[in-house]
């Protein structure tokens, strides 16, 4: 009997002490990229799935997700982050009255949407960062140092050690928990060194690439032309030569078979232009002997022909002379017989 009256105690319990249904929490945005893993309070997140208040996301060592909110504010969480959408005041006309993130851990970048700069906040273990309106990307370490990279816009990261505004495209403040803030410098390599971590700024590092306004907005500010700049500035060191400390006997290091024939074609194709060329200057000098013989011939044949024309001009006047003087004497003699007849 005991033991009948109290499972009736205990439904009777289950039937006045039920729990009220929770209502389902309010959407504040969407996933529209997705790559490797990333999850949120509900389990692994897809692309177009919601996103609500108080909700953290965390994604993989090479997680990556792209989010955007009701008021066309954006975000992209790269790999290893940890982000909870702390506040989230949607005032029904298209804009918020108050959007609080708070990033433990990460890089991310963040496009401002439709609301006024006021109703933004980022915060992070070193400080906070005020948004003017504006597009950068965000690292915070494990140890809660903060690197922020203003990309349009401007910023200002309040921490322990003051505030700094940003201003300039491509300006980068890094901020320790309870210690001092660097002042605003351009982004480089320096900023990797400084944080510890080579893949600090994936986005701008081309570790990680994004899509659509989101991938656009770091253009000009990348880690990479950052470096290139800073090789291009610093002067060409000359280095002493290395000290040899014992001479040692030059070993001829052996080649290999492509490349000896390779050396071997060559030099079959210099010596069979040089032969070539040889052939061809012998014939043109063979040519040109041939030309000074023809023109000595023919200056030979014209002397012969002159000559001989003379000789015949030379006979035929001694010809013409020898008649001449024969007619004169047979006149001569004809006379000379008429006078003796008479």
């Amino acid at each position: 009997m005991s033991c009948l009256r109290g499972a009736a105690l205990i439904a009777l319990c289950a039937v006045f002490y039920s729990p009220i249904p929770v209502l389902a929490a309010e959407p504040v945005g969407q996933a529209v990229q997705i790559r490797t893993a990333v999850s949120g309070a509900r389990g692994p997140i897809a692309v177009k799935d919601p996103v609500y208040m108080d909700e953290r996301i965390s994604t993989s060592k090479s997680g990556l997700g792209q989010f955007v909110f009701q008021d066309g504010t954006k975000l992209a969480v790269g790999w290893g982050s940890s982000v909870v959408i702390d506040r989230f005041v949607y005032d029904n006309r298209k804009s918020v009255k108050k959007l609080t993130i708070m990033a433990a851990k990460g890089t991310f970048r963040w496009i401002s949407g439709k609301s006024g700069s006021s109703a933004y906040q980022i915060v992070t273990p070193a400080g906070t960062i005020g948004v003017r309106g504006t597009a950068f990307d965000f690292y915070v370490g494990r140890d809660g140092t903060t690197a922020v990279v203003l990309l349009s816009g401007a910023a200002r990261f309040c921490g322990a050690g003051g505030c700094r505004e940003l201003t300039q495209r491509c300006d980068c403040v890094v901020a320790r928990p309870g210690g001092g803030i660097s002042d605003p410098s351009r982004v480089s390599r320096n900023t990797l060194r400084s944080l510890g971590n080579a893949q600090a700024l994936p986005f701008l590092s081309g570790g990680q690439r994004l899509s659509g306004a989101l991938g656009w907005a770091g253009g000009g500010c990348s880690i990479a032309a950052a470096i290139q700049e800073d090789i291009e500035r610093l002067p060409k060191k000359v280095q002493p030569p290395p000290v040899i400390e014992q001479e040692e006997p030059l070993q001829e290091t052996p080649r290999r078979p492509a490349t000896q024939r390779q050396e071997q074609r060559q030099r079959q194709e210099q010596t069979g232009q040089s032969q070539r060329q040889s052939q061809e200057q012998r014939q043109r000098q063979e040519q040109g002997q041939g030309s000074q013989r023809q023109e000595q011939g023919q200056r030979q044949e014209q002397e012969q022909g002159q000559g001989q024309g003379q000789q015949r001009q030379e006979q035929e006047q001694q010809q013409r002379q020898e008649q001449s003087g024969g007619g004169s004497q047979r006149q001569e003699q004809s006379q000379s017989q008429s006078q003796s007849q008479n």
